[in-house]
């Protein structure tokens, strides 16, 4: 099944001295992609917080294979990762758009909270079944191109 693609062009400012997009920038290129893949499967986050639900960040694991450049437009893969009693996960792959170059992958791992107390919560049933359906196929770009 084809992965949630998330497109976006690198910007001037998150290029380093190098000339590439510098590596802490990728944290932000996770969470925006993973924001737009939320959308995309519950149809906004306001839709988690109406229900009393929020979730947090617990781990980021990130690994560079290859550099992008200032204006490249860089697609976010984005698939569901492992379900727990409360976390979840999400796998990235980065590559240029649209020769594919692969270009850096990512875990991040959030953890399900109540929203008024930011206390751990189970997953509740019908949020893990849409957790993993994810948004297959879907493309969301952002890059203009």
């Amino acid at each position: 099944m084809p992965p949630f693609r998330y497109r976006f062009r690198v910007r001037y400012g998150e290029c380093d001295a190098q000339g590439v997009a510098f590596n802490a920038r990728y944290a932000d290129f996770v969470d925006i992609a993973t924001n737009e893949y939320i959308r995309a499967v519950f149809g906004s986050y306001q839709n988690l917080l109406a229900q009393g639900l929020d979730f947090q960040v617990v781990g980021l694991n990130l690994n560079w294979k290859a550099p992008a450049r200032f204006d490249d437009v860089v697609e976010a893969r984005i698939e569901p990762g492992h379900l727990g009693n409360s976390s979840f996960a999400f796998h990235l792959a980065f590559h240029r758009h649209p020769d594919g170059q692969f270009l850096a992958d990512a875990t991040i791992t959030y953890v399900m909270v109540q929203a008024a107390t930011l206390e751990k919560t189970p997953l509740p049933p019908a949020i893990r079944q849409r957790l993993q359906d994810g948004a297959p196929g879907k493309t969301v770009s952002h890059a203009g191109e």
